[in-house]
């Protein structure tokens, strides 16, 4: 399909469209196209990759698509991201806000937890993914280097979730707890549990985290201003 012919709202609808079918090549091609035609690097990324992963998080949450498609949603607006984050670099274009991201120590289960980062990066936050198996040191060492708002922790392992403890007390032993926005998730974490460990959040997925994690940045944007 050649994308230079089609009017402008349209190849918006086709950019989210192909997001939606996971379809990386036409994603990577219309975000080019998009550019060439004069669009600043933060439209692009608001009318084509962040409204599309807005539309696969909608039916994520209702049950409409599953894990499998929503990766590939997920691949497909990282196709794109690639094409611009250079771009959104060098214009200093705002983000929602910084999240640093990680699985717990002892614990080697990311797919959850990679899937939540894409997503949140697809709503416009800068993310900083940790990967897995980190310790409290690993966490406080990238919050204090990229100023983050939140912190996002994961565990698939009941014997890793009490680990989750550990960094926020040390989070309160450096003076770092009332600044950031506690969020928590993974499969045997329930909302009880957050509460019991004295986390702010709990994502019961990851449509459900990107929707916490943007209110709370709205929140405090209206705090910063009032």
């Amino acid at each position: 399909m050649d994308f230079k012919d089609l009017p402008d709202d349209e190849l918006w609808l086709q950019m989210q469209d192909d997001l939606y079918d996971g379809m990386k090549a036409e994603v990577a091609e219309e975000t080019h196209e998009a550019l060439r035609r004069g669009y600043t690097p933060t439209e692009v990324l608001g009318k084509g990759l962040v409204a599309g992963m807005d539309i696969v998080g909608v039916d994520f949450r209702d049950g409409v698509l599953f894990v499998p498609e929503v990766l590939m949603a997920a691949n497909a607006m990282k196709a794109g991201m690639e094409i611009l984050r250079p771009l959104l670099t060098q214009t200093g274009a705002p983000r929602i806000g910084t999240m640093v991201i990680g699985t717990v120590k002892g614990d080697i289960h990311d797919i959850g937890k990679n899937l939540v980062s894409m997503m949140m990066e697809g709503a416009g936050f800068e993310v900083v993914n940790l990967g897995v198996n980190n310790d409290a040191d690993k966490f406080l060492n990238a919050i204090k280097e990229h100023d983050a708002d939140i912190i996002g922790m994961s565990a698939l392992l009941t014997t890793t979730m009490p680990y989750m403890k550990v960094v926020i007390q040390a989070l309160k032993d450096e003076g770092l707890r009332d600044k950031l926005f506690v969020m928590v998730g993974g499969a045997p974490v329930s909302a009880g549990f957050a509460e019991e460990i004295e986390a702010d959040a709990y994502g019961r997925d990851a449509a459900t985290a990107v929707d916490i994690a943007k209110k709370y940045m709205a929140w405090k944007n209206e705090k910063k201003t009032a």
